[in-house]
């Protein structure tokens, strides 16, 4: 049994209250959205800065303490505290002990994307052996294809015509639409992601599905070298999008395909205007408020 104080604050408050619930014994600190707040950070690419750590407005703090701590005091002072007393927002709940990793495990399941496409954790056995099969589990570069914006990639990915392409995967991240890339027919793909630890997981969950040696490269931005793919895929944010477009309208062929996901649906036609100087533009795919935009490279 644990115990779990839970403060509701305003994100900038957070940090004020850091040392002293340090200081009363608080074991682990975490957090967490209190007023369901869409904010979308797939990778360190969407950062405006180095480390910058966008949060929500409102903000729950939960601390977790021993079961045999006495929380009472501790809650009556934290009352007083400036902070606190904005919201006047706290508990304790009681935590029962579990097997966390049995638990965590539970939460992910194999998907399905499209007719063929799944994605699924290496300690399942995929639900169809005939299909498109990417073995991949969560880990410190993210990507797993449980948000919206990872799954309208994937399921375009899943009905275009691949065969021997060339594409661009720019914000790879655990190398998700890297490896359904490869898997479904493109012949040489270019991951690229500021992210160190992104360039070593798409690497190493290429290997894990026995992606062919070379297929898949990584990079840093700086690092990629001069070409134009048939397909360009992003799977970032709307003003990354927006500061990338040129370099993006240069990386790709003239005829080719540029996939940009990461919007919101009340960005898209700014995200349209942008790029149509470059690019033909489809009509957007709207899933639960997040936009995919698919273009052809005029010539």
């Amino acid at each position: 049994m644990w115990q779990q104080l839970r403060i509701q604050l305003e994100s900038n408050d957070c940090m004020a209250l850091e040392q002293q619930l340090l200081e009363a014994g608080a074991i682990s600190m975490t957090y967490i959205d209190a007023a369901d707040q869409p904010i979308y950070i797939d990778h360190p690419i969407f950062q405006k800065e180095p480390n910058d750590s966008p949060l929500w407005k409102d903000t729950c703090l939960l601390c977790m303490f021993g079961k045999g701590k006495n929380l009472e005091p501790l809650v009556e002072k934290l009352k007083h505290h400036p902070v606190v007393k904005k919201t006047k927002n706290i508990s304790i709940e009681k935590i029962e002990d579990q097997e966390w990793e049995r638990c965590w495990m539970a939460d992910f399941l194999p998907l399905q994307f499209g007719k063929k496409l799944w994605v699924c954790p290496s300690w399942l056995t995929p639900p169809d052996p005939e299909a498109t099969n990417i073995s991949l589990d969560p880990g410190l570069a993210f990507g797993t294809g449980t948000h919206i914006s990872t799954s309208l990639c994937l399921r375009w990915l899943e009905q275009a015509s691949l065969e021997n392409t060339e594409l661009i995967d720019y914000g790879c991240g655990s190398g998700i639409l890297a490896i359904a890339a490869a898997l479904l027919g493109v012949s040489k793909v270019h991951a690229v992601d500021n992210d160190k630890q992104a360039i070593v997981a798409t690497i190493d969950n290429s290997c894990r599905n026995n992606i062919v040696e070379g297929v898949i490269k990584a990079y840093l931005p700086e690092a990629l070298p001069e070409l134009q793919a048939d397909i360009l895929v992003a799977n970032i944010l709307a003003e990354p999008l927006r500061d990338l477009s040129f370099k993006f309208s240069e990386l790709v062929k003239p005829g080719g395909k540029i996939v940009l996901s990461g919007l919101l649906e009340d960005q898209v036609v700014a995200l349209i205007t942008c790029y149509q100087k470059w690019f033909d533009i489809e009509e957007p795919l709207i899933d639960h408020e997040w936009g995919l935009l698919i273009g052809t490279r005029r010539a």
